[in-house]
């Protein structure tokens, strides 16, 4: 494992205290941006805080550097921010761990494009106490403690995914993540599940966007997309207006990365749903080229 350069992922965290949290994330929960600020002032008071939209976080494109999305709903709160070493998720930091009081804590990562877009990784407390936590590529395992759940059978057993030989797992990892979010939040944190609504934030100085760029970072539902099947050609961020003058590195790095990952999603139908054929696609050519 190449420890020196870590894995950087989107890590969505969700403070549960409910046996039914599905009753909750599927009542069409709203966002509330009163929450997500006293969240961040809690969690870092010296940070500028700026409002960059509200949209539904199973059908947005993964948290940029500097960004949060926050969602309070009672008894089921969710946090997705960018954090760098993700790949053994038992030792995320603690101040972000516990920044919500909760009965169980579930983390779920996704990396970014580049190295490690096919990392994966998922984590479960019990009342502090960790349960489990998967974090890996397909090639690369990189923590595995505690006991499997039931719903991991078939995915080791090799079931759901195309082997492709040697010392790779016998499944996707992001696969297998968004199986835990399914099991443990009862319903699909994808397009194809209920809209859950975020308010998202930027922490790292940037000017509040002139309009709402909200609809720029999300896929359409399914079966709801533009005419000519593909996404609309707002598919940028929300400062896109302020940017032919000249943006900076940074925003125009935040442009290209969230334009990839809307135009891979939106090619292959939504988010993880059809993503997961697109990536077992994958999968399959490169089998035939060791073949």
């Amino acid at each position: 494992m190449d420890t020196a350069s870590g894995v950087t992922a989107a890590v969505t965290l969700w403070f549960v205290s409910t046996e039914h949290p599905a009753d909750i994330l599927s009542a069409d929960p709203r966002a509330d941006r009163g929450f997500g600020r006293k969240y961040l002032a809690q969690l870092n008071p010296s940070w500028p805080v700026t409002s960059i939209g509200e949209f539904p976080i199973n059908r947005s494109v993964p948290a940029s550097p500097g960004e949060f999305y926050i969602g309070g709903f009672g008894r089921v709160s969710v946090v997705q921010t960018l954090v760098e070493n993700a790949d053994t998720l038992s030792e995320l930091d603690p101040h972000l761990l516990r920044s919500l009081p909760a009965e169980r804590i579930y983390a779920f990562a996704q990396g970014t494009l580049g190295r490690w877009e096919e990392f994966g990784g998922f984590a479960r407390w019990d009342h502090g106490e960790l349960r489990r936590s998967l974090c890996a590529t397909r090639d690369e395992l990189f923590e595995d403690a505690g006991l499997p759940f039931p719903f991991e059978s078939p995915f080791w057993a090799g079931e759901r995914n195309e082997q492709i030989g040697g010392i790779s797992l016998p499944f996707i990892p992001l696969d297998l993540v968004a199986e835990a979010e399914k099991q443990w939040l009862g319903v699909p944190i994808s397009p194809e599940g209920p809209d859950i609504h975020i308010a998202a934030f930027a922490v790292d100085g940037r000017p509040a966007p002139r309009v709402d760029g909200s609809h720029n970072r999300v896929l359409p539902k399914p079966g709801h997309d533009t005419p000519s099947g593909s996404l609309s050609p707002a598919v940028y961020d929300d400062y896109e207006d302020q940017r032919p003058q000249g943006g900076t590195a940074d925003e125009l790095a935040r442009i290209t990365e969230r334009s990839l990952v809307l135009a891979r999603r939106a090619a292959t139908g939504a988010a993880r749903g059809l993503g997961i054929a697109f990536r077992t696609a994958r999968e399959k050519l490169r089998h035939i080229d060791r073949s």
